[in-house]
């Protein structure tokens, strides 16, 4: 019934842009939902993929907006306002024109739309990760502020990448959850086509009003395939350095290969949204490991084995300047215990990895702190919500509704078709619902307007170029 009811909808929202065709910024762009997920295809100069996405997606992208004001206020004590000022003054002087041009044309397409948001709107969204979790907490210790325990550098996700001897075809198996609140994650759920005029096409998935994956998963035509964990308790930030969003969204754009790849990621880097980086070419089978501190950026690559991440620091010079509040040792924290688990599972796995295998990674529930199976904020699929221990690393309280709710796999010959496979929800296809939720948990009740179901899809390949549903090549 559910396969259904997407197919539906489907029909209907792909149509819907196409009514209003008149205007020829929207070239052939479309969106459709399907098993929890909307596609998105843009095209074009950047004026044009702005105004596509603005247009296409104004409702959605006022939806996030809602979502980040909210909680900009119970996090992180600051209204939308200061993210806009932030935006404008900190991050817009140090983006590229060809991304401001890009930026621009999300408002207007917003503006076309009726939507009363703009273009600061747009810029405070799209750097809402370094702007809370990196500027913010140097801003407040510049000005002696307390700094709010959630406004620091988040350690969240759950990632492998692996090659050669490691998998079963001896080519590349990548696979990421991404980790976030339910109310951000329930809208993570957007797979997007982009065939720039200048780069490669690539298709990733993202959030509404976001021009990079944010999360990050992806490919491009090239074929580098990427993904990334946090680094846990990531310090400094650079106010005269470019944006992690926009750094992101070029390498995506334009990497052919992993050494390109790592060089623009670390071009201007202002220490924003730091992530373990993991990157494969599958045209040449390698994969590699960047931790992109800002001091140290340290570079691992291989054609046998793998590289798993969880949020962990793993080199000393960077855990010493960058990351100096990690604890590599607490086997109580959710990253710490996530490691010890993926290589448990690397290990048992060992050369016969594929996207089965990895969909069973990333929905895993073993406590290696219990010994046991159990749910919850150490389990490489996360549960936070049945935590009744919080997350002190990041700040969260016992119970906070947050943990895995996306999952994506793909291997090199999905990569070479520009196909990934991904999961709605926790990737485990456990369901949240909210309203048992906060009957338990009354002191979370402000979320009440953001927080709805979280409803785990099945898991379904997308595809460059897909126009409906029927076009996916895989669906379980």
């Amino acid at each position: 019934m559910r396969l259904a009811t997407s197919l539906l909808l489907a029909a209907a929202t792909l149509a819907a842009p196409l009514a209003h065709a008149a205007d020829p910024r929207l070239g052939d762009a479309y969106k459709f939902k399907h098993s929890g997920w909307t596609y998105v295809h843009l095209s074009g100069t950047p004026e044009q993929i702005g105004y596509q996405h603005g247009y296409l997606l104004a409702h959605e992208i006022e939806d996030n907006v809602r979502v980040y004001t909210l909680e900009g206020v119970h996090k992180d004590n600051k209204p939308w306002s200061f993210f806009r000022e932030a935006g404008r003054t900190v991050l817009w002087p140090h983006i590229e024109p060809e991304y401001q041009a890009e930026l621009k044309g999300i408002g207007e397409g917003l503006k076309a739309a009726g939507s009363k948001l703009d273009v600061w709107d747009v810029v405070a969204l799209n750097g809402q990760e370094e702007l809370t979790g990196y500027y913010l907490p140097m801003l407040n210790a510049q000005q002696g502020k307390p700094n709010p325990p959630a406004a620091v550098a988040p350690g969240k996700c759950s990632a492998f990448i692996a090659t050669g001897s490691a998998t079963k075809d001896g080519k590349i198996v990548i696979a990421h959850s991404n980790w976030s609140s339910y109310a951000e994650g329930e809208r993570w759920n957007y797979v997007f086509d982009i065939v720039p005029t200048k780069g490669y096409r690539f298709l990733m998935d993202g959030s509404a009003g976001m021009i990079t994956s944010q999360d990050d998963f992806g490919v491009n035509a090239a074929g580098i395939m990427i993904t990334e964990t946090t680094l846990p308790m990531a310090v400094g930030f650079d106010v005269n350095g470019i944006p992690e969003f926009t750094r992101s969204r070029k390498a995506m754009q334009y990497a052919d290969s992993i050494d390109t790849y790592a060089a623009i990621m670390r071009e201007g880097n202002n220490g924003g949204y730091a992530n373990s980086w993991l990157i494969g070419d599958r045209k040449t089978n390698e994969i590699a490991y960047l931790e992109l501190g800002l001091h140290n950026t340290p570079l691992l690559k291989k054609t046998n084995g793998y590289f798993v991440s969880s949020n962990f620091a793993s080199n000393p010079d960077l855990i010493r300047d960058d990351t100096p509040g990690f604890d590599p040792n607490n086997a109580e924290s959710s990253m710490n215990a996530r490691h010890i688990r993926a290589e448990e599972f690397m290990k048992q796995h060992y050369g016969k990895l594929d996207t089965t295998l990895a969909e069973a990674y990333l929905s895993d529930h073993y406590d290696t702190y219990e010994h046991k199976v159990d749910a919850g904020k150490r389990s490489l699929c996360g549960h936070e919500d049945t935590s009744p221990i919080g997350e002190k690393v990041w700040g969260n309280l016992p119970h906070s509704a947050s943990g895995a709710v996306t999952g994506k796999v793909m291997d090199s010959d999905m990569a070479a078709k520009l196909s990934f496979i991904a999961r709605s929800g926790h990737p485990c296809g456990e369901d949240f619902h909210a309203a048992p939720f906060f009957a338990a948990h009354p002191e979370f009740s402000w979320e009440k307007p953001i927080l709805h179901d979280m409803i785990a899809g099945p898991w379904t390949a997308f595809t460059s170029s897909e126009k409906s549903p029927t076009t996916t090549i895989a669906q379980r």
